[in-house]
């Protein structure tokens, strides 16, 4: 069975005026372990099937299913439980808590849990923050250090549940190049090492170019997809 699994799902808003369909019958499944990127233009779709992957929103039609768990189907407190035991989320704005420091952003993930013991937090997160090249930096606030910086610290709170997937939508927007690359290589890095997917909306062919799948998504529908050879 694929880890991630969407059958003939379509998306549906209504904008009060008119209904917008962002997806249209789209069907694709992932495995375990992957590194993926959804790219087209905006309003291709891509940020609507991040948010269907990642429990935030529902499908009109057809079936989400993530590691054998029919996202649809969830009411909202069992929606919350799965993206906290299951998701880390990267976004291109970073979304630090500004009056938390570096150490207390990766640690709130764990805090919410509820139910990781102090000593094992510590050491998850001082682990994540070294790799991730922000050990030394662990008592700044965000506004004391750079952007890459912070989508560092944003992988490390992403990656601190252990989670089995990690979506990021956009999150090299924001970087400037040298900062971009040390981010997706950090990303990379943690794919191989922990077996974390990857799922990725972006524009910056830099993703793409690390991914081993591409999918490419025009007015809702994927029209292409690329699978390429890692050896």
């Amino acid at each position: 069975m694929s880890f991630i699994k969407l059958e003939d799902v379509t998306k549906a808003y209504d904008t009060g005026e008119a209904q917008v369909t962002a997806l249209k019958g789209v069907g694709l499944e992932i495995e375990q372990q992957t590194f993926v990127s959804f790219i087209g233009p905006s309003g291709s779709g891509k940020t609507t099937l991040l948010n269907l992957i990642g429990c935030l929103d529902k499908p009109t039609t057809g079936n989400v299913v993530v590691n054998g768990v029919n996202i649809g189907a969830l009411n909202r407190a069992e929606a919350a439980t799965f993206r906290s035991s299951t998701l880390g989320f990267i976004f291109q704005n970073f979304n630090l808590i500004p009056v938390l420091t570096v150490y207390e952003n990766v640690e709130y993930p764990l805090l919410m849990l509820r139910r990781v013991p102090a000593k094992e937090r510590q050491g998850r997160i001082l682990t994540l923050l070294e790799k991730v090249g922000m050990l030394d930096q662990k008592d700044k606030y965000p506004n004391q250090i750079s952007g890459g910086q912070k989508q560092r610290v944003a992988v490390a709170r992403a990656l601190v549940t252990n989670p089995p997937i990690v979506l990021a939508d956009e999150p090299t927007a924001n970087l400037d190049h040298a900062s971009a690359f040390k981010v997706i290589s950090i990303m990379h890095e943690m794919q191989k090492e922990l077996g974390t997917a990857f799922i990725f909306s972006t524009h910056d062919p830099k993703i793409v170019g690390e991914a081993e799948i591409v999918y490419t998504l025009e007015d809702g529908l994927i029209v292409n997809r690329v699978f390429k050879d890692q050896t």
